[in-house]
């Protein structure tokens, strides 16, 4: 219970002081899941992931999120499915609004840079992603 008062209050004090809508230009790309914090403290380290999340926002805030597995040479390999998604400012947050054809939720940006992504769930469960940089080989 204290670590989510204090969650909250965190939430609270860092969503007064940033505009987040300067978070929108950097939530478009590729992203991995560096750690998740989950809402009784316990925080989980990826080291490896073999899979990563691609976002593509369009003007009008509209966009989709892809699973891929990723290849060598900027290769990538999904199986096609998508998670539709919509960016909305509410009360001070940017929120992204998922939908497939068996469920609709929401997250909320915490932080977005060119380099890292903070979300938090329904739950209170938080994700750090950070930007993937693609696995690139010389070979000849």
């Amino acid at each position: 219970m204290k670590k989510s008062l204090w969650l909250i209050c965190l939430l609270i004090i860092s969503s007064c002081s940033v505009n987040p809508e300067t978070y929108i230009e950097h939530i478009d790309g590729y992203w991995e899941i560096d750690e998740v914090t989950l809402s009784n403290g316990t925080t989980k380290q990826y080291k490896f992931n073999e899979t990563i999340d691609y976002i593509s926002i369009n003007d009008s805030l509209h966009g989709f999120r892809k699973k891929l597995k990723p290849g060598i040479n900027n290769t990538y390999f999904t199986s096609g499915d998508s998670e539709s998604l919509t960016l909305k400012i509410e009360n001070n947050s940017l929120n992204i609004y998922y939908s497939t054809p068996y469920a609709q939720w929401k997250e909320t940006v915490i932080e977005a840079s060119n380099d890292y992504l903070k979300i938090v769930n329904e739950n209170n469960d938080v994700y750090l992603y950070k930007r993937y940089t693609p696995i690139n080989l010389d070979v000849e």
